[in-house]
């Protein structure tokens, strides 16, 4: 059985698992997983059909009106959203990392959600594990990058470095566009060793980088 997180928030199927891995029939028995090539981009694809694995698009985030099947994203650091409006029957997925969060793919979700029917004002959306602000340390130019009122996600660490509040940043997004609930989950992927995979904490170690956590999301079949 898959050690699966969920949010108080979300009145729908799904989960945000751990190294033990998931598979949507841990949520929603017999649906497809739907997953996208990842690639930091603020891109969102409207699910309608099925593709194949080796066919998927480029996207870093998935919505859908169509009941009976799972979307997923793949995370290990970056934080794994995951959204619904369970009155108009509307998901998404989002893949927020630094550049993906920036760029624009959670107002871009939020968007296309509302294209099949949601409203921001009924959305709910969970923030999954994530490198929290002490694991998170960024340089001066990558904080040059981001405005003054930004400020507020940076503490001063190390001389020339600060640390990074990416599930902040990211709620306070979400917060922008107008979702009405927010649940931050709070979990470190960096300092949660026994549990999850960390892309920075392989790479600090000279560990192999390839294990991610898989968040998911669906609706059941109605009537």
């Amino acid at each position: 059985m898959a050690d699966l997180l969920r949010s108080d928030a979300l009145a729908v199927p799904h989960g945000f698992s751990t190294r033990s891995g998931v598979v949507a029939d841990d949520i929603l028995p017999g649906a497809p997983l739907v997953l996208a090539r990842q690639v930091h981009s603020p891109d969102v694809v409207t699910v309608d059909s099925l593709w194949a694995r080796d066919n998927a698009p480029e996207a870093d985030a998935l919505v859908t009106a169509r009941p009976g099947i799972v979307l997923g994203i793949v995370t290990a650091d970056c934080a794994p959203v995951l959204l619904c409006d369970r009155e108009a029957g509307v998901i998404g997925a989002a893949h927020a990392g630094w550049r993906g969060a920036k760029g624009g793919v959670l107002a871009n979700t939020v968007a296309a959600m509302e294209a099949l029917g949601a409203r921001a004002a009924r959305m709910a959306a969970a923030i999954g594990p994530c490198i929290a602000q002490p694991s998170y340390e960024v340089d001066a130019a990558f904080r040059a990058g981001f405005s003054e009122e930004d400020g507020r996600f940076f503490a001063s660490g190390r001389e020339g470095h600060f640390q990074f509040d990416l599930p902040g940043y990211v709620e306070r997004l979400l917060q922008d566009a107008g979702v009405a609930t927010v649940d931050l989950l709070a979990l470190d992927t960096y300092a949660g060793e026994g549990r999850f995979f960390s892309y920075r904490r392989a790479t600090h170690r000279g560990e192999e980088t390839g294990g991610r956590q898989t968040s998911v999301i669906g609706m059941h079949q109605t009537g």
